[in-house]
């Protein structure tokens, strides 16, 4: 079981920090993605070293008991230094005399983590009392021998410290930013962290309470490794999210606008010159160009069709969506849905009203994001029943003011 359960968040770890490094092997200059994307490398290693079976055979190949609970506290001291340096590297923002100061405090914490984990590995080399393998109760095992508590309590202040001050930062950083994908994934990262300190908390109490005379196994060798665990996916999560939720967002508002965009562009396909480049491309590729792209065409056309919408069209489908009692987001896109409908109706007709409405396009907003939404939500409502209905007012009105 757990040997399943751990590989199987390598593997998904293994996914993510090879997405970060290909996002960091794209923009090399960048300096935070690449630290991101060797601290994050950890995470992966402390899972597969944290599979029992894996544990035994890599200590059979070297030949020494217990050696894979060294690489796998490696690999999280690697992570936590990454941590520290990067946090340190967050609040330099500013000018070069804080930069400068970083600089320093990053190399002073490297060294002081790099001399502490080196006394704490020779703890563990001359500490081990037997050569008997404990994959899943290494620190209650070794409780009661110095060398190895050494051992584990050096390990526990690097992390610990690491986690607390990533914990304590992020949500400040986050708050900002505003509403972003980068502060829901520091937020997200901060989570991680304080159910890391949780991890911590459970080894020390279950030291404490060893020394004490009362066992709990359950609680540093069940609830401290799997809340390890889920706080180790959500820093992952939390350092993905502001690559990938920007992407997810696209992909969503392609999704919702193809429908209109291929309707539309059916009329004017000579707007759609960049439509070979998506379908020669993997689907994953350039999402945001593309979701980017069909919206620039949409509004290509809107801009087309203007002069063959009358005014009226906006008059009727504002007050049927204010009847309808539409929120206003909504009634702004039922509007320009009937007109955009319209104008493209009356093109195909040949027909000019005069006078002809002044824009088919409602501004929303003069946030991109937020426009971006709008047109989703006119394609949502392209053929909603209330457009129909708007269209067929007037159709008749149309008909009744025709001269006979």
């Amino acid at each position: 079981m757990f040997d399943a359960l751990y590989l199987t968040f390598s593997a998904v770890t293994w996914v993510i920090v090879a997405y970060k490094a290909r996002a960091w092997f794209r923009d090399r200059g960048n300096t935070d993605l690449g630290l991101t994307a060797l601290m994050t490398a950890g995470v992966p290693v402390v899972f597969l070293f944290s599979a029992p079976s894996v544990y035994r055979a890599f200590d059979r190949l070297t030949g020494v008991a217990n050696l894979a609970m060294v690489f796998l506290y490696s690999a999280v001291v690697l992570f936590a230094s990454g941590a520290t340096v990067l946090l340190l590297r967050w609040t330099s923002r500013g000018d070069a005399a804080a930069h400068a100061r970083a600089v320093v405090r990053s190399r002073f914490a490297v060294a002081a983590v790099t001399a502490a984990w080196t006394a704490a590995i020779v703890c563990f080399a001359v500490g081990r009392p037997d050569a008997v393998e404990h994959p899943r109760d290494f620190s209650t095992a070794y409780a009661d021998a110095p060398g190895v508590v050494a051992f584990l309590t050096l390990y526990l202040a690097i992390f610990g410290t690491s986690l607390a001050g990533l914990g304590v930062l992020c949500p400040r950083y986050a708050a900002t930013l505003g509403p972003s994908w980068l502060s829901k994934g520091l937020r997200t990262l901060a989570a991680g962290c304080w159910l890391g300190l949780v991890y911590c908390a459970c080894k020390i109490a279950g030291f404490v309470l060893t020394w004490a005379g009362r066992d709990v196994y359950w609680l540093s060798n069940g609830v401290a490794p799997m809340s390890a665990s889920v706080a180790a996916l959500l820093v992952l999560l939390g350092f993905s999210l502001p690559a990938v939720g920007p992407r997810a967002t696209a992909w969503r508002r392609l999704r919702r606008l193809h429908p209109l965009w291929e309707e539309v562009t059916a009329h004017v396909p000579e707007v759609t010159i960049g439509a070979s480049r998506w379908t020669s491309r993997w689907p994953l590729a350039d999402l945001e160009w593309r979701a980017n792209r069909q919206m620039a065409e949409i509004r290509d056309i809107q801009r087309g069709v203007r002069r063959h919408v009358e005014p009226a069209a906006l008059e009727i489908a504002h007050r049927r969506a204010s009847a309808a009692a539409l929120d206003e987001r909504r009634l702004a896109a039922v509007v320009e849905a009937a007109a955009f409908r319209r104008g493209l109706a009356n093109q195909a007709t040949g027909h000019v009203p005069v006078p002809h409405a002044d824009s088919v396009v409602v501004t929303v907003s003069s946030d991109p994001a937020a426009e971006h939404e709008h047109l989703a939500l006119v394609a949502d409502v392209f053929h909603d029943e209330l457009v129909d209905a708007v269209l067929k007012e007037l159709r008749e009105t149309s008909a009744e003011r025709r001269p006979l």
